[in-house]
């Protein structure tokens, strides 16, 4: 059997390459080691060219973001927790059941929940991982803990009103449930409350609550982490630092430290913000937001959102007769300028309102938002409304007793800047409509205790905070006419009493938003108040965090809802492993 006979190729030896290239000449050895540059140059580019193709930034844990906050903290226990200074805190200390994360409530110390056929018994399953941030486990005794401290009579917990007749049972250390005496399909907002832990504060007699070192100095199981406290000469605390907790059962957010830093008024915090010393402020002014965004070189910038409050002027019928005439309300509402308010006094950090439900309720198409003085005026004169001497409309009346009507009241209002120019802006409209009008005002407190709770002010410029769970009851319900409810316009229809029932009562989305067309509809009919408009949220932020979302939200402290998701490092990694 024959073979065929083979080649072998070898390549010539280091040695003998080099004797090549001696042999060659000059011009020779010049162009040969151009080639060889070339060749390095070019694969040195292609292999940069491949890796960048290929590599991306992604975040990375650490940095530090410096907040600033108008307020000092005085109550951080999610039981008593009202101002934005404590709620802020609250909310990156403590977790509670569930969350809002992108606007829709998930699980956070709950693993899963159960809602009975009824309506009446929500049953939690907790986690088993979780742990406060002195390593003591989280179990059911702790839920059922913090909601009898907020059922407490003697406490006078700010919440009380979420959980009054709703009985706690636990079941075994990682299930609850709460029994609910009559249908409320707004009741998961209400488990995202802050868990507090029992072994701390059930040795914490009521009288000594309120007093404890622990509303300053929290432990939650939340994702941050309280890690120090500066005081300043008289103990008063100046700065807490917060740090990203690293047994945190959730994600654990990127950024590494939050400090606050805590300012008296709004003036000292602008000058910290322009001078450097904190890099973002929450709930600034409108004024104060147009002028940070004018700033060209400013190193943050001006985020901005629908928050869901309502202002609006409330009319008390019972106190005026004149305001009990639907058509000089009507006339009111039809002479008042809401865009003049919004690009006045909010510098366009708002939006008008027609009706008594926030933008994202609402399913009304009506955007006449300007002032018909003109078509007020007729409406007014068809109805009998004369002017008198003065320019003040005046009604004669057939009751020998009653000699005529002026049309004359007053709105009461806070001591706020916003309020007091939205106050000045409106009476304005109205005494050139022909109505005369004196605005009153009072220290937020006094106009509280004084003015709202015994309802003695003829109209009040006033605003309501919609809450997540979008229930609107406490506002319009015949039985909220009286204080502590807040139906402050003394408004009392069957229909829309029913309407609101309803509307707790059911847990169909779709149900529940035609039931607030229908309810929206009979508000803006009967005219009990002239919304006037919606504010924004602004919050100035440094240009280097990234990925931060404020939309969605109700207050201000929501904003921590995606904290997990914002960062100020990055690092560089393969493509490859940036999912992982």
């Amino acid at each position: 059997m024959s073979t065929k006979p083979y080649k072998e190729f070898r390549i010539k030896s280091g040695s003998h390459i080099l004797e090549y290239i001696r042999a060659f000449s000059a011009t020779e050895k010049f162009i040969f080691g151009l080639f060889v540059l070339i060749t390095l140059f070019t694969s040195v580019t292609m292999l940069s060219s491949v890796n960048n193709y290929f590599i991306v930034d992604v975040p990375a844990h650490g940095g530090e973001l410096r907040e600033g906050m108008i307020g000092l903290p005085r109550t951080i226990n999610p039981v008593f927790a009202v101002s934005g200074t404590d709620r802020d805190i609250s909310e990156l200390v403590y977790g509670g059941l569930m969350k809002y994360q992108d606007d829709t409530l998930v699980g956070d110390i709950a693993k899963s929940y159960t809602i009975s056929n009824d309506g009446l018994i929500y049953s939690f399953i907790l986690r088993n991982d979780v742990h406060f941030q002195d390593g003591v486990q989280l179990t059911a005794d702790d839920v059922a803990f913090t909601i009898q401290k907020i059922q407490d009579s003697i406490l006078k917990s700010p919440r009380r009103s979420d959980w009054l007749n709703v009985n706690v049972k636990v079941i075994s250390p990682f299930e609850i449930q709460f029994i609910l005496k009559q249908p409320y399909s707004p009741f998961l907002t209400n488990t995202t409350i802050g868990i507090i832990p029992k072994h701390i504060w059930g040795g914490v007699s009521d009288d000594q609550f309120i007093f404890s070192q622990y509303n300053i100095e929290p432990v939650g199981s939340g994702p941050y982490k309280m890690t120090n406290i500066v005081r300043d000469a008289g103990g008063i605390p100046t700065t807490y630092t917060l740090s990203a907790w690293n047994n945190y059962y959730g994600t654990i957010p990127y950024i590494q430290t939050i400090t606050f830093t805590f300012f008296s008024d709004e003036t000292s915090a602008f000058g910290a913000i322009d001078s450097g010393i904190i890099d973002s402020l929450a709930s600034i002014s409108p004024i104060e937001a147009k002028r940070l965004a004018s700033e060209k070189a400013a190193s943050y910038t001006i985020l901005s959102t629908s928050l869901p409050r309502i202002f609006g002027v409330f009319f008390n019928q019972n106190q005026n007769a004149v305001l009990a005439d639907k058509n000089v309300r009507q006339a009111l509402d039809m002479s008042v300028d809401r865009n003049a308010i919004v690009e006045k006094i909010l510098n366009g950090y708002g939006s008008p309102l027609q009706g008594p439900l926030p933008h994202n309720m609402s399913t009304s198409s009506d955007t006449n938002d300007h002032a018909n003085i003109t078509g007020a005026q007729a409406l007014l004169e068809k109805n009998g409304w004369k002017k008198n001497a003065d320019g003040i409309y005046a009604k004669s009346s057939k009751d020998k007793k009653n000699a005529g009507q002026l049309l004359s009241f007053d709105i009461y209002t806070a001591d706020t800047p916003d309020l007091k120019q939205a106050a000045e802006l409106v009476k304005n409209s109205w005494a050139t409509l022909g109505a005369k009008v004196d605005v009153k005002i009072f220290e937020s407190s006094d106009l509280y205790q004084n003015i709202i709770r015994p309802r003695k002010y003829d109209a009040l410029l006033f605003g309501e905070l919609i809450g997540k769970d979008r229930d609107l009851y406490a506002f319009w319900h015949s039985s909220q006419r009286n204080a502590p409810g807040l139906n402050v316009s003394m408004y009392a229809n069957i229909k829309t009493d029913k309407l609101l029932e309803d509307i707790r009562a059911t847990s169909d989305d779709l149900l529940r938003s035609q039931k607030y067309t229908q309810f929206e509809k009979i508000i803006r009919d009967d005219i009990p108040a002239i919304f006037l408009y919606t504010p924004d949220f602004i919050y100035a932020v440094p240009k280097s965090i990234h990925n931060i979302r404020i939309n969605n939200i109700s207050t201000p402290a929501d904003r921590w809802n995606s904290i997990s998701s914002w960062y100020l490092e990055t690092e560089t990694v393969w493509s490859i492993f940036a999912n992982k």
